[in-house]
């Protein structure tokens, strides 16, 4: 069974996308979560993570089932044998993705202790993928998303709009972490690439 499509233009998907972004970025903002936890009161702070998880998840799917429900027309196709490299570059970006998820604690990264009332302090990650990039969850994100095998307009612009908004926020996470580990993170950062590793 076929979806309906939607006669909106596709510039819809980038808008949808950086909206998405900027309320992301927002509600992972320090200033809000404090704004937050003085309206809800100081005992909701523990599940404010899990929370935030869900409801990012939550809203992405829209914003991701956009591509599908407007029209479309293919860009290209990575042919054979080209497509065989990059379909294992993709499965291994996911592998490395999920080692990093591992790496920051798959279940704190999501916000499942805090919400049990456990005792979780936020760490400086500076062993493993992370040695290599700042990054690198967003790093093998990115790999896997432009390595697509068919390559759509539609895709394409949500695929751009994701990142921008993946470079625009790790910015402001910086800023985030800065505060929170100050020189630490500063002597980190000066000496580990953003998202590209460096080659020598």
């Amino acid at each position: 069974m076929e979806l309906p499509l939607l006669s909106f233009p596709p510039v819809v998907i980038p808008a949808a996308a950086l909206v998405y972004g900027l309320v992301h970025s927002l509600t992972a903002s320090i200033g809000f979560k404090s704004l937050v936890y003085r309206l809800m009161g100081e005992g909701f702070e523990k599940y404010y993570r899990i929370l935030y998880s869900f409801l990012s998840l939550v809203a992405l799917l829209p914003v991701i089932t956009l591509p599908v429900l407007i029209p479309d027309e293919t860009l290209y196709t990575i042919p054979a044998p080209y497509v065989y490299l990059t379909g294992f570059i993709q499965l291994a970006a996911v592998g490395l993705l999920g080692y990093s998820l591992l790496q920051t604690g798959a279940m704190q990264f999501i916000g499942v202790p805090q919400a049990l009332g456990r005792n979780y302090q936020d760490r400086l990650h500076t062993n493993g993928l992370y040695r290599i990039v700042r990054h690198p969850l967003y790093t093998f994100g990115l790999l896997f998303m432009w390595l697509t095998p068919v390559m759509t307009r539609n895709l394409a612009l949500l695929y751009a709009a994701l990142t921008v908004y993946t470079i625009i926020g790790a910015l402001f996470e910086e800023r985030k972490l800065l505060r929170i580990f100050g020189s630490a993170y500063a002597e980190y950062r000066s000496k580990t690439p953003f998202l590209i590793p460096y080659l020598f």
